[in-house]
């Protein structure tokens, strides 16, 4: 990659701004991983270019340079989002890897029958993207059969705009075919504004809230179960162990952990053990 590519002209609507050199990559890269914990290596030159190409148009930078100096000299904290949430990955669907779920649904009850009965039981999915996710454990949560108790869901995710979308829970088509079984979308969603939203009894399990994993989670409270699924594979070995560790903070006693199907605290952290038979789950070891 060649570190010496200059811009020549001002990028403006409709054009598409120059190749990003190897140092601005470098930049771009660095200040995404202190405000994210997202790693891009220099194989990711190209998406990190497609992803801000609109946002060096739309400012009217004279390129990636330009992105890159401002940043320097004059950071602007709506800059900053705009370009975390250019870089962030929002690939989710309904019942995602469905094993998660299915441990779910075996172990609510299991939960259900050990706490008091006014004791809440808290939920949080720790990258909740556009929403799919947490409904995915509230319609769970509803086929339980938990009685009157209690069940709080938070949904957090680092993306403003992702999160103003799952607060709609207004889905397409094409989304709610991605995971949710016929009867489920019959049950649970109601044909709206040419798509399909999920029904108050869902909704009102679920609230959301942007927050950053890097930063401080002691506000956000206590959790016996946390999703934190498909986040863990964009962090170097040190953000994991300092984010693994902050939720394990956040985990009430005999709390769970769910991730990704290619993450693992193997090698990680003491703090969390593999869930005896159920891959992608892990207990909290009491402090």
């Amino acid at each position: 990659m060649n570190t010496t590519t200059v811009f020549a002209k001002t990028a403006s609507p409709g054009t598409r701004p120059d190749t990003i050199s190897q140092t601005d990559f470098l930049a771009i890269a660095e200040f995404v991983r202190a405000r994210s914990g997202i790693v891009l290596g220099l194989d990711k030159a190209y998406l990190v270019e497609s992803r801000l190409e609109q946002i060096v148009r739309n400012r009217r930078f004279g390129g990636f340079a330009d992105l890159t100096a401002r940043l320097r000299s004059h950071p602007n904290e709506a800059l900053a989002n705009d370009i975390v949430e250019a870089m962030t990955t929002n690939e989710t669907l309904f019942f995602r890897d469905t094993k998660p779920f299915d441990h779910l649904r075996r172990h609510l009850p299991v939960m259900h029958a050990a706490y008091p009965a006014t004791q809440p039981l808290r939920i949080w999915s720790a990258a909740a993207s556009s929403g799919q996710e947490c409904y995915s454990i509230a319609i769970t949560v509803l086929e339980a059969s938990l009685g009157t108790r209690p069940v709080q869901i938070l949904g957090t995710d680092i993306s403003a705009e992702q999160i103003a979308r799952a607060q709609q829970g207004l889905y397409s088509e094409f989304e709610v075919q991605r995971g949710l079984s016929t009867p489920s979308l019959i049950k649970y969603f109601r044909k709206a504004d040419g798509g399909w939203r999920i029904t108050d009894p869902v909704r009102k399990l679920v609230e959301f809230r942007t927050w950053n994993l890097m930063d401080d989670l002691r506000p956000l409270g206590t959790f016996d179960l946390v999703f934190c699924r498909n986040v863990l594979i964009y962090f170097d070995l040190p953000t994991k162990r300092r984010v693994l560790g902050a939720i394990w903070e956040r985990m009430a006693p005999g709390g769970l952990l769910y991730l990704g199907g290619a993450e693992t605290t193997f090698g990680v952290t003491d703090k969390f053990v593999p869930c005896a038979g159920s891959h992608q789950v892990y207990a909290a070891v009491p402090a």
